[in-house]
């Protein structure tokens, strides 16, 4: 279970990694100039939407023929897209087809991740004490943070080791090179793991659908619709209340881009450490009323906060970014336990990509960039918090009415 969670740093450690280098790789593979950062965003954002295929694709297999199995086979491909990139030839090298390597192997990444999340969490969820799943269950999400910050000071020390000729020669390479050890010393070790206890049991009880994906869509369109509602919540407060806040803080002019990189190290630092407390509160009073609680305060708190950080006091800004991770993180937290429990172990996998990937997809990716559009059009400094008011809104109905999936304590 160590293991399984440990993953998610890799996952995020790439993802983080690739918008802190995207200047530096804009100029290497796309010759530089605004025209070549575009592209290079471009492909984030192209990898980001394959994440749901990957996650159809690879759920499939984990339901099909284990959990154990697919995580090995989406570290595998991790691994070989993370090294390929170290690998590329540059655009000074090979011309335009450096770009286009570059962009090829951003979707073989993105597909490979899209599988990787929910993989982790139907295991930590499979082979934690029912007692304390959504505690365990919580370290995936509480792990991604960990792969960002890592992100973040390897390329600290890349850039702060090497001459700009040389980061642009070869020493963007080396991240990279580390991210490819990483994933494969994760490969590795996964190579060890038992196989998912609930997986154990359909194979004992030949229960395996031969079709998981139609399965959830006979069986279980509530649960893949409780999961998708779960997840757009988890996605807008994180996309939004923690990944945007940097450039917001920066465009709005409210601090500088070192400071805004800064709060947002210390909003990271944050998610990590309430991530765990809201699992185990959670397992404590079910996942019905914290899911309730952390909604209202999406609902009532985020425009507020984007009022606060905009009004050019570093001592609001901290404390609008803090409260709006811990939220975030909250909501990450239990929604992680409460959107796998919407399923049996039928078919868990393929119901977590048509629910929870799809709204990642949908609340995650596009998001960021939509907040920047209403700040820039419309002068309205809270309007990212509106958008994240509205999606709770919208969802708290449902989360009012949702079936406690909590396990009996004395379980």
């Amino acid at each position: 279970m160590v293991i399984a969670g440990f993953s998610t740093i890799v996952e995020w450690y790439d993802f983080t990694l690739y918008l802190y280098f995207a200047t530096v790789l804009s100029r290497v593979f796309f010759g530089g100039g605004q025209g070549g950062l575009a592209v290079t965003l471009a492909g984030f954002a192209v990898a980001y939407l394959l994440r749901p295929l990957g996650a159809i694709v690879f759920g499939h297999i984990g339901d099909r023929f284990g959990r154990r199995r697919m995580m090995l086979a989406s570290m595998a491909l991790m691994s070989i897209a993370m090294l390929a990139t170290a690998l590329l030839p540059t655009y000074a090298v090979a011309g335009p087809a450096a770009g286009w390597g570059l962009l090829a192997l951003r979707c073989v990444m993105g597909f490979s991740v899209g599988g990787e999340y929910t993989g982790v969490v139907a295991y930590l969820l499979e082979g934690a004490p029912p007692a304390r799943r959504g505690l365990i269950t919580s370290c995936a999400s509480a792990a991604s943070e960990v792969g960002g910050l890592f992100a973040v000071g390897v390329s600290a020390l890349t850039v702060h080791a090497l001459a700009p000729g040389a980061l642009e020669a070869w020493g963007w390479r080396i991240p990279f090179l580390v991210g490819a050890a990483l994933a494969s010393s994760v490969w590795i070790a996964r190579r060890s793991m038992a196989e998912s206890p609930d997986f154990e049991r359909q194979s004992a009880q030949n229960c395996i659908p031969a079709r998981p994906l139609r399965y959830v869509l006979v069986h279980h369109r509530a649960g893949v619709a409780r999961a998708f509602a779960i997840s757009a919540l988890g996605s807008i407060t994180y996309y939004v209340g923690i990944t945007y806040v940097p450039a917001f803080l920066t465009s709005a002019g409210a601090l500088s881009e070192d400071a805004a990189l800064w709060l947002s190290t210390i909003a990271a630092v944050v998610v990590i450490a309430v991530t765990p407390l809201v699992g185990a509160a959670s397992d404590k009073w079910g996942r019905r009323p914290v899911l309730v609680g952390l909604a209202i305060a999406s609902a009532v708190l985020p425009a507020t906060l984007f009022w606060l950080m905009a009004s050019g006091s570093a001592a609001w800004a901290l404390l609008g970014a803090v409260v709006l991770a811990a939220v975030a993180g909250g909501v990450s937290a239990v929604g992680a336990v409460a959107t796998a429990e919407q399923f049996p172990g039928e078919g868990r996998l393929s119901g977590l990509a048509l629910g929870a990937t799809m709204a990642t997809a949908l609340f995650g990716g596009l998001t960021p960039y939509l907040a920047q559009l209403l700040v820039q059009r419309g002068h309205w400094p809270m309007a990212p918090g509106a958008m994240i008011a509205v999606v709770a809104l919208v969802v708290l109905p449902l989360l009012v009415g949702l079936p406690e999936t909590r396990p009996n304590k004395s379980i």
